[in-house]
């Protein structure tokens, strides 16, 4: 009997430790920094006066 004890307690710990391995987890990936929202290209709005558009051929990088 203390043998199916100790293999029925050594079963159940280690189910609490994959549970809470696994939450771990889950809990570090969601865990994302923000992100600045800001744009690396901007074109110019019809309301900016003078602004035109210029754009380089890709050939020309």
């Amino acid at each position: 009997m203390p043998r199916l004890l100790a293999a029925a307690v050594t079963c159940v710990l280690s189910a609490a430790l994959a549970v809470g391995a696994a939450l771990g987890i889950v809990a570090l990936l969601g865990a994302t920094p923000d992100q600045p929202n800001v744009p690396l290209v901007t074109f110019p709005t019809s309301s900016d006066p003078g602004a035109t558009a210029t754009a380089t051929p890709a050939g020309d990088r």
